[in-house]
């Protein structure tokens, strides 16, 4: 038996019913979800750091789905969250010049 205790998406029990895979879960209770969701988020991370070139969009793919879910958890809709980052990116800019900052004094 292998063991896991992570956060999976909610269909993976279908997915490991058919083919024909025995398992244990649980439900998780707000608190343990919350820390979860953050655990999650940073294997995901760790996993599109190490990706292959081609395999890097899945794993954004991935991290913006664990985003939605914080969002989600959080009660901020995708619509207010794009508000934010809309007035952030309209006060500091994006990252589309691609400057480095080197020091201040």
């Amino acid at each position: 038996m292998k063991t896991y205790n992570k956060l999976i998406r909610d269909k993976i029990p279908q997915v490991m019913d058919s083919k024909g895979v025995t398992y244990s879960i649980r439900e998780l209770d707000d608190q343990e979800y919350v820390e979860k969701l953050n655990e999650k988020l940073q294997e995901e991370l760790d996993e599109y750091l190490m990706a292959d070139q081609e395999d890097q969009v899945e794993e954004l793919a991935d991290l913006v789905e664990l985003v939605y879910a914080i969002l989600d958890n959080k009660c901020v809709s995708v619509e207010e969250f794009e508000k934010v980052r809309l007035k952030k990116r309209e006060e500091r800019g994006g990252f589309e010049k691609k400057l480095f900052l080197l020091s201040t004094e």
